[in-house]
C-alpha cells in the first residue's frame, strides 16, 4: 500500500506554488495524497516568515504533531514530519532545537533536494537540515500537483533586489534570479496540453523580470510571447512594483488579449515621507500617474492594492495622505494590514517610532469602511454588463451557487441547479461562461443563469460534474461538444 502525504501551506501565492511542487515531488516518490493530516504517513509544513505570529503558529502545529507521532510509534507505526519554506530558511537551526521530533528541515532554495533529504531520514541524525543561502542559477522545473486542473502558478523569478524595510523576503529568498524565457514557454505549453487554460506568473517583483539576464527588464516582451501560446485563455501576474512598472508593460497588456485586465499594484502608503521610511523607491505622484495611464490604456482594468497602516513614524498627516490616495484611486479591492514588526527587518528596530497599537487600530477602522465602499462601488459598476466567467467551483458558503472570475478577477456567484439524472452538465470547473451581472455586494457580484457556455474541457470536466450532480442541465437533445453553447434558460435574479 503506498505511503501517503499531507501538505499544509502558510503564507503567500509563492508558498502555494512551492507546496504544489513539493506534492509533485512526493508523488514521483510513490506517495499519494491523504484526505487529512491524521491519515498521512508524511506531513509537510510549508512555512511563512512574513505573517504575524508565524513562529507561534508553526510551533503550535508541531506540538500537536508530536502527540500524533508519539501515538503512531506506540502502535509500531511512524510519522515523518517535514518543515520547509521561509521560516525554515530563517530559523532552521531553531526549529531543529525546539522540535527535535521533526525529521527534515529545508530552506527556500532546497526544495529540489527533498527526495535526497527524505532518503537520509533513516540513516542520518535527526532532523536532517539543509539550508542554502542563495541560488546561483534558476532551478529546473519540478513536477507539481495542482489543486485544480484549469489553473496553474508559474514562477518566472525568485528572490528580490529591493530593500523594503518592512519585508524579510530578500534575506530569505536571496537576490533576484530570472528564469530563461524558453523554460517558461515550455512549462506553459506543457500545462496547456494538460488542460490548463489560466496561468498566473509569480515573482517577488515580476516587472523587473530579465534584468539579471539581459541587463534590462523584458517583462513586456515576456507577456507578448506567452500571450501567443496556443490554448492559453487567460494570463495573469503578481506582484509588480510601482517603481519598475513601465509604459511598455501597460501597452503589452492592452495589446495581448490573453493578458487579463487586472493590475495588483501595492501602494503600502500614500505618504511620500512614509514611503521613504519604507524604502519604497517611488512617490505618490508616480503612483497616481501610473493609475491614470492604466485607466487610459485599459479602461476596464480592475485595480487592487496592499496598504500598511501604522508604519513606524506614521503621523496623522501621513495617514490622511493615504486616505486621500485611496479616495482618488477607488480600488476594486485593497488588502489592508495593521503594521506589526517582523523580526529581522530594519523596521523592527525602529522601536522609538512605533505608533501606539490603539492609534493603529483606530486608523485601520477609519480606512476599512472607505475601502469596502469603493469595492462595492466597483462591483456595482458591473451590474448590467455581461461578463465571461472562468468557472472555479461550487460556492464555499452557499451550495445553491457556483463561483467564477471575470477577466478583471472579480468574484461572481451564479445560480446552480441540480442535474436531471443522465443529462450532461452545461458547465463545469474550467469552462468559460457568459452571464449578465444582476446584483453587487462588497466583495462579489451576482450573475444570471448562463447566457453562453464555452466548454474548454469537454471530457473530464463534464464527467466530474455529472458524477457530483452539479451544474446546469442542457436539454436532452443538445449534444455536449466543445465550443460555445447557447443555453435557453431564463435570467434568475437572486
Amino acid at each position: 500500500m503506498p505511503r501517503t502525504y499531507f501538505v499544509r501551506t502558510f503564507g503567500c501565492q509563492m508558498n502555494e506554488h512551492d507546496s504544489g511542487r513539493a506534492a509533485g515531488l512526493l508523488e514521483t516518490l510513490g506517495y499519494r495524497r491523504a484526505a487529512t493530516a491524521d491519515d498521512a504517513d508524511l506531513i509537510l509544513l510549508n512555512t511563512c516568515a512574513v505573517r504575524e505570529n508565524a513562529d507561534n503558529r508553526l510551533y503550535g502545529t508541531l506540538g500537536h504533531l508530536k502527540g500524533l507521532k508519539d501515538q503512531r510509534r506506540a502502535t509500531g507505526d511512524d510519522l515523518t514530519i517535514v518543515v520547509g519554506g521561509c521560516l525554515a530558511q530563517k530559523d532552521g537551526a531553531t526549529v531543529a532545537e525546539k522540535a527535535p521530533w521533526v525529521d527534515v528541515v529545508y530552506g527556500t532554495h532546497n526544495l529540489p533536494d527533498l527526495p535526497q533529504l527524505l532518503a537520509q531520514v533513516d540513516s542520518a541524525a535527526i532532523p536532517v537540515v539543509e539550508l542554502v543561502e542563495q541560488l546561483e542559477t534558476f532551478p529546473s522545473a519540478l513536477p507539481a500537483k495542482r489543486e485544480v486542473r484549469h489553473h496553474a502558478w508559474v514562477s518566472i523569478s525568485v528572490g528580490c533586489n529591493n530593500a523594503c524595510t518592512f519585508c524579510i523576503v530578500p534575506s530569505l529568498r536571496g537576490p533576484e534570479r530570472s528564469r530563461p524565457v524558453e523554460d517558461i514557454v515550455t512549462e506553459i505549453e506543457r500545462l496547456v496540453a494538460d488542460e490548463v487554460i489560466e496561468v498566473t506568473l509569480l515573482g517577488q517583483n515580476v516587472n523587473s523580470y530579465g534584468r539579471d539576464l539581459f541587463g534590462a527588464s523584458r517583462f513586456a516582451e515576456l507577456l507578448r510571447t506567452l500571450g501567443d501560446v496556443d490554448g492559453l485563455e487567460r494570463l495573469r501576474f503578481t506582484s509588480p512594483h510601482p517603481r519598475d512598472f513601465t509604459e511598455e508593460v501597460l501597452q503589452a497588456m492592452a495589446d495581448t488579449p490573453a493578458v487579463m485586465p487586472h493590475l495588483h499594484l501595492p501602494l503600502q502608503s500614500g505618504s511620500d515621507r512614509v514611503l521613504r521610511l519604507m524604502r519604497r523607491s517611488y512617490r505618490t505622484r508616480r503612483y497616481l500617474n501610473l493609475v491614470a495611464r492604466t485607466r487610459e490604456l485599459l479602461p476596464a482594468a480592475a485595480l487592487t492594492t496592499d496598504i500598511i497602516v501604522g508604519f513606524p513614524g506614521e503621523t496623522e498627516q501621513d495617514f490622511q495622505a493615504t486616505l486621500d490616495v485611496v479616495e482618488q484611486v477607488r480600488f476594486d479591492q485593497a488588502f489592508t494590514f495593521q503594521y506589526s514588526p517582523r523580526p529581522g527587518t530594519p523596521a523592527a528596530a525602529l522601536t522609538a517610532e512605533f505608533v501606539p497599537p490603539e492609534v493603529v487600530a483606530a486608523r485601520y477602522q477609519r480606512l476599512e469602511p472607505r475601502v469596502r465602499a469603493h469595492s462595492r462601488e466597483r462591483h456595482q459598476a458591473l451590474v448590467g454588463t455581461t461578463q465571461e466567467l472562468l468557472i472555479e467551483s461550487p460556492s464555499k458558503t452557499d451550495p445553491s451557487r457556483w463561483s467564477g472570475r471575470t477577466p478583471g478577477n472579480h468574484l461572481v456567484h451564479l445560480p446552480a441547479a441540480p442535474l436531471t439524472p443522465g443529462r450532461a452538465p452545461v458547465y463545469a470547473p474550467g469552462d468559460l461562461v457568459t452571464v449578465a451581472i444582476v446584483e453587487a455586494a462588497t466583495n462579489y457580484a451576482i450573475g444570471s443563469a448562463p447566457i453562453a457556455v464555452r466548454r474548454t474541457r469537454p471530457g473530464a470536466a463534464a464527467a466530474d460534474a455529472l458524477a457530483r450532480g452539479e451544474g446546469w442541465a442542457r436539454p436532452a437533445d443538445a449534444p455536449v461538444t466543445p465550443g460555445t453553447v447557447r443555453v435557453p434558460l431564463p435570467v434568475l435574479v437572486p
